[in-house]
């Protein structure tokens, strides 16, 4: 049974929501899962984040706290069992460049490239490739990115191991190379094979038609997304 005092606004699908639950679960953390419909956004979303208007949301004592990253942070400081950010500070700085270089550079731009065609997809998925290399190198040598056990990292880039492959197969294309990134792909078995990660993965039958939907309805959105 849920916990009344934490409350996770979610959506199924969303690899934003899927950090918030992992972190809670390997924290050992029971919450109330609450499913939004996002295109239809429910008086609760708009109260419990007003600005933004998106999920997740985590609800502590009655309090809304948003933005995945800020919320596994909070989720960290709040609940001491299975630390997620490393000690020194340093490494903690790191943790935090490499979530938002992921971010930027590899999940916004894996979206352009599943979301357009021709020469705007090339472009993207050349500039995400760049941004699997940089990865890749990242995360060689290592069981997960946060050395033994899943952290903060793993879980910010968590979505690289279960995401990435399905936009690569709705937008018929390459970004990881399985030449090239065996320290990344390695990553992924490792992270997906978790039982907290592997028991709380939505449908992949059902994911990839969410996404075929998207890319659909997206498609010329992104053109001309990159001005020479």
């Amino acid at each position: 049974m849920g916990n009344k005092d934490v409350k996770v606004v979610s959506f199924w699908v969303s690899p934003f929501v899927k950090r918030v639950e992992w972190a809670l679960k390997l924290k050992g953390v029971d919450y109330e899962y609450i499913e939004e419909d996002i295109y239809n956004k429910s008086p609760l979303l708009l109260e419990l984040n007003s600005v933004t208007k998106k999920v997740p949301v985590l609800v502590h004592n009655h309090k809304p706290i948003v933005e995945s990253f800020i919320i596994l942070e909070y989720i960290d400081e709040t609940w001491n069992q299975y630390p997620l950010l490393p000690h020194h500070p340093h490494e903690r700085a790191l943790a935090r460049f490499w979530a938002n270089f992921a971010e930027r550079k590899l999940l916004d731009i894996a979206w352009v490239a599943m979301c357009s065609s021709g020469n705007e997809q090339e472009k993207a998925v050349n500039i995400a490739r760049e941004a699997m290399e940089k990865i890749e190198e990242e995360i060689k040598g290592k069981k997960f990115f946060g050395g033994e056990y899943i952290g903060f990292l793993d879980i910010a880039l968590g979505w690289i191991s279960y995401w990435l492959p399905v936009f690569e197969e709705v937008g018929s294309m390459q970004i990881i190379d399985s030449s090239k990134h065996s320290a990344t792909i390695a990553w992924m078995n490792n992270f997906l094979s978790h039982p907290v990660i592997k028991e709380s993965l939505p449908p992949r039958d059902k994911t990839l038609a969410y996404f075929h939907t998207r890319r659909k309805a997206l498609l010329s959105t992104f053109q001309g997304f990159f001005k020479d």
